[in-house]
């Protein structure tokens, strides 16, 4: 079985310096066996990705580059925190939100580029509970923010 580090580096990612918080809250917090990370933006070499609102400015298949950019950088933030991704048993759960019109109902479509490179990385321990919300909107104008649990060995 392949670590972490080999399955990123197939994949062709290289995990970004981690996004520093822009209000009072922690990027990651671990209480017990749990790793806990903050939601992360779809922020790539320190600028968004994509902005706007999907069914309206940003298309699906955006919105889902989006999500799997904000995957990589939950990645980057458990790695800062625990200085080795093999110490995650398996992902537990992630809760997507997606700034969108009242129309759009595809927000399940979107968050699959986060859960799809969670298994990717992972493989069956990548496979986890999820929730994905429409909202009017986002820090920064962004399109996507992921947040994860993770439960540690």
């Amino acid at each position: 079985m392949s670590t972490i580090q080999e399955r990123l580096k197939a994949l062709n990612i290289v995990l970004p310096t981690p996004a520093a918080p822009v209000a009072n809250y922690v990027p990651t917090m671990q209480t017990g066996n749990s790793l806990i990370i903050s939601g992360q933006l779809p922020l790539v070499d320190g600028k968004l990705f994509a902005t706007g609102l999907l069914g309206k400015q940003v298309e699906v298949q955006t919105g889902v580059q989006a999500a799997r950019f904000c995957m990589i950088n939950i990645l980057a933030q458990a790695q800062a925190a625990l200085g080795d991704l093999n110490k995650i048993n398996k992902l537990v759960r992630l809760g997507g939100f997606i700034a969108s019109t009242p129309e759009f109902t595809q927000q399940a479509v979107v968050m699959n580029g986060a859960s799809d490179l969670a298994v990717e990385v992972f493989g069956d321990a990548g496979r986890h509970a999820r929730s994905a919300f429409g909202v009017a909107s986002l820090p920064m104008d962004a399109c996507v923010e992921v947040e994860a649990w993770f439960e540690l060995k």
